[in-house]
């Protein structure tokens, strides 16, 4: 019963094709009532050919090539026809719905759980589920179909319905033993296909990393190692299928052989009429078949199980539960940010900040520095809500960031970080991506305060150029310069820069720096840097140490004031 609970999200799913598989499923019940009557017809008609009682069967024989043509031929063709409709839309709103799910999940998530485990759920597991579900309704169609055909045993002969029923019961015997095992060993092969999809994932993303680092034949081996284990997961799955298999055959012929030898017996005995003899020899393979497809619904049915409840960890929020929002609204925002005593500690590690105080006032340049790992990138992931403090609140205008709506806090906070993602699309479709009805020269107007824009126009197709998955045609500054771009045409209010010009070079950090003062004239921008030449000019710089604020003030300020800061600029003149 429990495993019957997962299948509630597919239920919400086929709501809106309801009607059809209202028609779909009466129809393949219809049929399957109708093949009830088909060993009953041919063996009356076989009994009145034998009583030269030719007219009554070719009577027999007419209703049953009448049932045969209508429902068989015809309309059975059209519920298939649309069962596989329907399964083909709820393949497509488990995906979407599993997709949507994903991009809610906390990054907490992406922290734990492979990209390949993510990417399998939303794909294959979808795909599974929908594939199962036109088999099922056809069984338990034929599972009713076939109750009532043994009430019409019994009622001939309770020997032959007691054996049916016995060999029925052995049967749900066995599959008690083997679907636990059948669905353990499929959930583990699901567990390596997870490492699989993971590993191709990132090696076809990182293939120039992958060439420039000679790590090919290393990665090689780790999927030969993956493979390996996919390969005796699913060859343990194969032999327990097999056994599973051959148990049932040996049933299956022994009912088969059971049955005919009994009515041979009760036919020469004159306890049961020829008519329903003949109908047995029907009715017994209805039974081999209906065995033969529990027997293969089974087997699908424990991938099936696996399937659901891997979705339903994304679906039913039972791995994390999805970002919660407020529902407050920013109005003419100012951009005033303030940390309040806030604490915060990744997962599985110590805190980053402790009682963190800071408050940040708009139309201003702020840097923060200091220390590797002191904290400074986790600020702008606790002001974006990439996490949330422990302890604390963030305020922004004086509202607690937790009580915003999403629209307020996205629409109004951008961040370009060090190595910023940049999507498979064109130029010009990536800035779509931010506003679908942006204008080309509105977005030439964003490239060239990030002086890009002369570039962009320098290549064949302009903003219609293709760049590649995750901008790899693009060097590292025209990246980075791409996606402050890109993140200018959001208008946001709050703006932050995560080492954002690392990667350029000099020339081109002027323009951006120039780009960062004008912004800076009407906006809140916070920039965090190692790079101490990046920030020098800001209108207050602040010192970041264990995950406090130990100084504030100007550059110059600074270096007479602060042993950490002026330590941080003479180990960079010193490099330089």
């Amino acid at each position: 019963m429990k495993s019957l609970k997962e299948f509630k999200p597919l239920i919400k799913l086929l709501a809106e094709d309801k009607i059809k598989l209202i028609i779909a499923s009466t129809i393949i019940f219809l049929s399957g009532i109708a093949e009830i009557f088909t060993g009953y017809l041919n063996g009356s008609a076989v009994e009145c050919i034998t009583n030269y009682e030719l007219k009554n069967a070719l009577i027999y024989l007419g209703i049953y090539f009448v049932i045969e043509l209508t429902l068989d031929g015809g309309l059975l063709h059209l519920a298939n026809s649309m069962l596989y409709k329907i399964e083909s839309s709820l393949t497509r709103k488990l995906g979407f719905f599993t997709y949507k799910k994903a991009l809610n999940l906390p990054a907490v998530a992406y922290e734990e759980k492979s990209s390949g485990e993510i990417i399998n759920r939303i794909t294959n597991d979808a795909d599974t589920l929908s594939f199962a579900f036109g088999r099922l309704l056809n069984m338990i169609s034929s599972i009713i179909a076939s109750l009532i055909i043994i009430f019409y045993v019994f009622i001939n002969s309770w020997i032959i319905g007691m054996e049916i029923l016995i060999m029925i019961a052995f049967l749900f015997l066995i599959i008690r033993k083997y679907s636990p095992k059948l669905k353990e060993i499929h959930k583990e092969r699901k567990e390596e296909q997870d490492k699989f999809t993971s590993l191709v994932n990132e090696s076809i993303r990182g293939v120039r990393e992958i060439k420039t680092l000679g790590i090919k034949n290393n990665l090689i081996k780790d999927m030969t190692d993956i493979i390996r284990v996919i390969f005796k997961k699913s060859a343990k799955e194969i032999d327990i299928q097999k056994e599973f298999n051959i148990i049932i055959r040996f049933f299956k012929t022994i009912l088969e052989v059971g049955v005919f030898v009994t009515c041979i017996f009760l036919l020469y005995y004159n306890q049961i009429s020829l008519t329903f003899f003949i109908a047995m020899t029907y009715y017994v393979y209805r039974y081999m078949w209906l065995i033969e497809n529990i027997n293969d619904l089974t087997q699908t049915y424990q991938k099936v199980v696996v399937s659901i409840s891997r979705v339903n960890e994304i679906l039913q929020n039972k791995l994390y539960k999805d970002e919660e929002f407020g529902n407050k609204k920013l109005t003419n925002i100012k951009g005033v940010i303030e940390f309040k005593n806030v604490s915060f500690a990744y997962p599985n590690e110590p805190n980053t900040l402790n009682d963190f105080n800071l408050k940040i006032e708009p139309n201003q340049k702020v840097a923060i520095v200091g220390k590797s790992g002191q904290g400074k990138s986790t600020l702008f992931n606790l002001i974006t809500r990439i996490f949330d403090v422990d302890n604390g609140e963030i305020l922004i205008d004086g509202i607690n960031i937790k009580d915003l709506n999403e629209e307020s806090l996205r629409n109004n906070v951008s961040i370009i970080r060090q190595e910023p993602f940049i999507f498979n699309k064109t130029i010009k479709e990536n800035f779509e991506l931010i506003d679908k009805k942006i204008k080309l020269n509105d977005i030439r107007e964003y490239s060239h305060l990030a002086y890009i824009d002369d570039y962009i126009m320098s290549l064949p197709n302009q903003y219609d150029t293709v760049l590649g998955e995750g901008g790899v045609n693009l060097s590292g500054g025209q990246k980075q310069r791409l996606a402050i771009a890109r993140t200018l045409s959001k208008k946001s209010q709050i703006i932050l820069f995560d080492e954002a010009t690392s990667a350029l070079d000099n020339e081109s950090q002027t323009y951006i720096k120039k780009a960062i003062d004008n912004l800076a004239k009407n906006k809140t921008v916070i920039i965090v840097a190692h790079r101490l030449s990046t920030i020098m000019d800001a209108d207050i710089i602040h010192v970041v140490d264990k995950g406090k604020i130990v100084a504030s003030g100007t550059h110059i300020e600074l270096l007479k004031t602060c042993k950490i800061y002026k330590k941080l600029y003479e180990t960079e003149s010193l490099n330089s």
